[in-house]
């Protein structure tokens, strides 16, 4: 044989017998065989899942123990978001020289000096920020001591009620209750609007009998509050949904455009009298979180008669997609509408209230109030009573409550409050004393 073909092999090995082919499939089952070793057998899977699962959870829990995680999902439609966020309308000129109502003094509301701060300039998630925030702005003086005003002349309050949604009852009575615990008789009325007749109701009957010039009952007439207005002989007006919020939209805009004043959501508690904000227009925040798109809310607002600031509103309502079913779109992407639109018209936006004002409920889980409807041994009560500031029992949250504006509770009204729970000792007792004390104090 010669050299060239002559294969060297190794010293060591040894050369199989047999065909090319048989020595290759001997080598292939070789290597199967080798293969079919190295698998996890069965027992040794569960073996190694018993210990991998514990070993997650643990890392899991020393993670939520270790961080604070905060994860908010929201899905949504791009082609929403183009039509209805991106685009910046033009104002309709409700700002403009000779269109600003008789009524309306632009120079006091919108250009003049203000005494109390409501900006703090900063989002306030942290603590105790927003509550001490609050706590700046002083209460008024000398409440029920001064002359008392003619109805007309009273800074006007609103709120709305369906009749056809449930009766009038001993839970919707807390806000009244509320009101007039908290707000100057003197200066102060209050007007209840529904779709129907009220008057027949004996809660309601008893108000208006004792406050008659601080409390009256209204039924809305939509195409008369809407007339001259963009909506007027629209088919807006008509305007209706189960959860009536659409159409309350609709009316607490259209009744502080004709009466002005402050519009209070019935599902809502007085904490403190509101007269120190009235000196600015304005809406409040939807929750601390700064919703990209549905950052502002309406539940609780304030605005002169035939503002402006309303006019456009109306305009964009006349003129944009009407709002979906069951949505909030006017009572809160309408405003982040508007707000824009001022800021591309160089005019001074209206104020926006920091959550904690009226919704402090949305917030971080130890910062926000607690569940109004779970009794002192919910966890998030607990917390209110464990912190150490040399505050009595209870005594931080008090506090909180002694410095914010109102509680607003997201409808919920199949719930109670439930007795000895915090909303029954820190609101609704104290409603019950000062309303004895101020039986005397009313419309006479």
């Amino acid at each position: 044989m010669s050299r060239a073909g002559y294969e060297r092999l190794p010293m060591h090995t040894v050369p199989e017998s047999g065909s090319p082919r048989s020595r290759s499939r001997s080598r292939s089952r070789s290597h199967s065989h080798r293969l079919s070793s190295t698998c996890l057998r069965p027992r040794t899977f569960i073996t190694l899942l018993k210990i991998a699962v514990p070993l997650t959870l643990l890392v899991i829990f020393g993670i939520f123990y270790l961080y604070e995680p905060h994860v908010e999902i929201a899905f949504y439609p791009r082609e929403w978001i183009h039509r209805e966020i991106d685009p910046v309308g033009r104002l309709a000129g409700c700002f403009d020289e000779g269109r600003i109502s008789p009524s309306y003094n632009a120079s006091k509301y919108l250009e003049g000096p203000k005494k109390t701060e409501v900006h703090a300039g900063m989002g306030m998630r942290l603590g105790m920020d927003c509550y001490e925030f609050a706590a700046t702005i002083p209460p008024p003086k000398n409440m029920d001591s001064g002359p008392y005003l003619p109805p007309d002349e009273r800074t006007q309050y609103h709120t709305y009620w369906r009749v056809d949604l449930a009766p009038f009852s001993e839970r919707q009575e807390w806000m009244l209750k509320s009101f007039f615990a908290t707000q100057d008789h003197t200066t102060s009325r209050l007007i209840m609007w529904s779709n129907g007749d009220l008057s027949t109701n004996p809660i309601l009957a008893l108000y208006a009998n004792m406050y008659p010039n601080s409390f009256v009952m209204r039924v809305v007439d939509t195409p008369d509050l809407a007339t001259g207005t963009a909506l007027e002989g629209s088919s807006l007006l008509k305007t209706d949904d189960k959860k009536a919020w659409t159409d309350g939209d609709l009316v607490r805009l259209l009744v502080i455009w004709n009466y002005g004043g402050v519009w209070i959501d019935m599902d809502s508690l007085l904490t403190r009298d509101l007269s120190p904000l009235l000196e600015h227009e304005f809406v409040t925040q939807w929750d601390c979180y700064d919703k990209i798109y549905q950052p502002l809310n309406g539940a609780l607002m304030h605005f002169q008669k035939h503002s402006p600031y309303l006019c456009e509103a109306f305009h964009i309502m006349a003129t944009s997609a009407p709002p979906r079913a069951d949505s909030t779109d006017w009572g809160a992407l309408l405003y982040l509408k508007l707000w824009r639109r001022l800021l591309g018209g160089h005019i001074p936006p209206f104020k926006i209230l920091p959550f904690c004002f009226s919704d402090a409920r949305s917030c971080r889980l130890d910062n926000r109030l607690p569940d109004p409807f779970d009794g002192d041994g919910g966890k998030e009560a607990r917390w209110w009573r464990s912190k150490k500031d040399g505050l009595q029992e209870g005594g931080e949250l008090d506090s909180a409550l002694g410095s914010v504006f109102a509680v607003h509770l997201h409808n919920q009204w199949e719930k109670t409050f439930p007795k000895g729970g915090w909303v029954d000792r820190l609101l609704l007792n104290r409603y019950e004393e000062k309303l004895s004390k101020r039986e005397g104090v009313d419309d006479l």
